[in-house]
């Protein structure tokens, strides 16, 4: 039988982890808090030590899971107890019935039989076995006869009365220790309420750490800027596919496009440009159920640098894309960048406190582009009060540009409208990618490209994006690690990295003790191949290797590739390829 002890055992461990959670929640938050300000610029501490934290908080939480799981088995193991009790009480119930029921009966046949023996006995007269030897024995045989049933039913009825009283105090037994069985199951029941309470508050707070992390993550690989800008960026050869790193077998990731491939597609609204495409074409294809519709634009704009005339110095001073365009064929990629860049600024100053910022955080503002516009001047004005509004809403709404997608663009919303998941190619759909996509005939340098260096052009040691075995078959193992165990805390880079390598972060010696209970450690890569999923991204990453074929999910790859990857080296898309050489 279950033990009140338990109880208290449970509520103190409940009343500890809910301080305990109460206290690492704040502690956490002000570490992660600190790094975060006294690292400007360099966010690779910060990531580590997210990581650390939620490791910690994930084996916080294990205990409460493992005490949970063990008293839902206690609360179950009652259940079925008092359930058996019941039936056990009910069953009594019908015996004792009917052992009244036959107690009662015996005692109207032993009446019955006491009266007649008592008449029969008064006719008995002992001068009669003088007399009549047969009148003598019939009246002995009859009395014995009614001695021996009396006796039987004496028997029998102190027989029932002891059965009865035994059923009695069994069943008064059963159902006290029901009472007390159903007092443990309830007090459980609301013990595991308060302990499934407290590992949600737990989930919660490592899904904000996650969050954060990927934050981090996410502004560590924003290396560029994801529009074209003044100019055309030039082409590294280092970063094609067709580069020698003069060592084999060799590894590389190659992205397509960059994030955040939502929108309009700059070298694609150039592609169609000089396909014939006009701007309104052009717009509907990225933006999907739309219209183009002039409107009072105002005459000046709220900057994060001043208030300016809107239609003739902002967007004039807009550097985006390359003003040289309009005199490659591609004037009216020109016109709907003039038109997107209008609407994304309304929109912005509408719905951020009527002001802009001039970065990339927003869009660029250029003093240079200002002075010398080009036929950027002329698009601007060709198009002037022209915006783009949604067809469902009948309102303008965020209209996101970048310079490359990859011949991919996703959907995303924004103020009631939806954009077209759509591939950007010159048949309309991924039968033709990669090969005929409008980028591609654009000639973008981001179409297909290896990313090894920084922003300020570091390449940290490393000359190309290519990996050796040794290296590669490290980067496999951490993806093999966490497709088992989730956990990326000692995952991060430990070679050429970035801005001081991380201390918690396993050498691949360690990676591979640590691997070799979970299918690995890989030594050796032979193959490796992806899957393209029709939505626009590599759905799964097949690597055959010396511990047979592995198969990793497209989006888990990524992720681990970016964090252990030596150097600068990062897969920038969700739609990416991995070559060997």
């Amino acid at each position: 039988m279950l033990k009140l002890l338990v109880v208290h055992k449970f509520i103190f461990i409940f009343t500890l982890y809910s301080l305990l959670f109460t206290f690492v929640g704040r502690v956490f938050a002000d570490e992660v808090d600190d790094c975060i300000k006294n690292n400007p610029g360099n966010q690779d501490p910060c990531i580590s030590l997210i990581s650390k934290k939620i490791t910690d908080l994930q084996n916080a939480i294990n205990p409460l899971q493992k005490e949970s799981t063990g008293l839902q088995s206690k609360i179950t193991s009652a259940k079925v107890t008092i359930a058996n009790m019941e039936k056990q009480i009910v069953t009594l119930g019908e015996k004792l019935i009917n052992k009244e029921t036959n107690l009662e009966v015996q005692k109207t046949l032993l009446y019955e039989r006491v009266r007649q023996y008592y008449i029969n006995s008064r006719k008995y007269n002992p001068l009669l076995v003088f007399f009549s030897s047969h009148e003598s024995t019939s009246l002995l045989r009859s009395y014995s006869w009614y001695q021996a049933v009396i006796n039987q039913d004496k028997n029998t009825i102190t027989t029932y009365v002891s059965d009865i009283s035994s059923l009695n105090q069994n069943k008064t037994k059963l159902e006290s220790e029901k009472t007390k069985l159903a007092s443990l199951k309830k007090t459980f029941e609301s013990r595991i309420t308060f302990l499934g309470g407290e590992i949600k508050k737990a989930e919660a707070y490592k899904a904000d750490l996650s969050k954060r992390q990927q934050s981090l993550i996410a502004e560590k690989n924003a290396l560029f800027s994801t529009s074209v800008g003044d100019v055309s960026s030039s082409d590294d050869p280092a970063s094609r596919s067709d580069y020698n790193p003069g060592f084999s077998p060799a590894f590389a990731v190659f992205s397509f496009g960059a994030p955040h491939r939502n929108g309009m597609s700059q070298y694609g609204a150039f592609g169609r440009a000089k396909a014939g495409q006009n701007y309104e074409t052009i717009l509907k294809v990225y933006y999907g159920d739309i219209r183009v519709e002039k409107i009072d634009t105002g005459s000046s704009i709220k900057t994060d640098v001043g208030t300016l005339p809107f239609e003739d110095n902002y967007l004039v001073g807009i550097a985006e894309m390359p003003a040289k365009w309009g005199d490659e064929g591609g004037y009216e990629a020109l016109k709907a960048q003039a038109i997107a860049a209008r609407t994304y600024a309304l929109s912005r100053t509408e719905n951020l406190n009527k002001q802009i910022c001039v970065t990339e955080a927003c869009q660029v503002y250029s003093k240079s582009r200002l002075n010398s516009p080009g036929r950027w001047r002329q698009a601007v004005a060709d198009t002037r009060g022209m915006v783009v509004k949604s067809n469902k809403t009948g309102q303008i709404f965020s209209t996101k540009y970048a310079s490359t997608s990859g011949g991919s663009i996703l959907s995303y919303s924004s103020s009631g409208h939806s954009t077209p998941m759509l591939w950007d190619t010159t048949c309309g759909n991924q039968s033709c990618w990669p090969s005929s996509s409008y980028e591609k005939s654009a000639g973008s340098a981001w179409y297909y490209k290896g990313w090894y260096k920084s922003r300020t052009g570091s390449a940290y040691g490393r000359s190309h994006p290519w990996l050796n075995n040794e290296e590669f078959s490290d980067i496999v193992n951490a993806v093999l690690y966490f497709t088992k165990t989730q956990d990326q805390s000692h995952l991060s880079q430990n070679q050429n990295c970035i801005s001081g390598c991380d201390p918690d972060s396993w050498s691949r010696d360690e990676l591979k003790r640590q691997v070799s209970d979970k299918g690995g450690p890989v030594t050796r890569v032979n193959s490796v191949s992806v899957d393209y999923s029709t939505g626009g991204y590599t759905k799964t990453v097949r690597v055959g290797t010396d511990k047979g074929d592995l198969v990793f999910d497209g989006g888990d790859f990524r992720d681990i590739f970016t964090l252990r990857a030596p150097g600068a080296l990062t897969a920038k898309s969700g739609l990416f390829n991995i070559e060997k050489k």
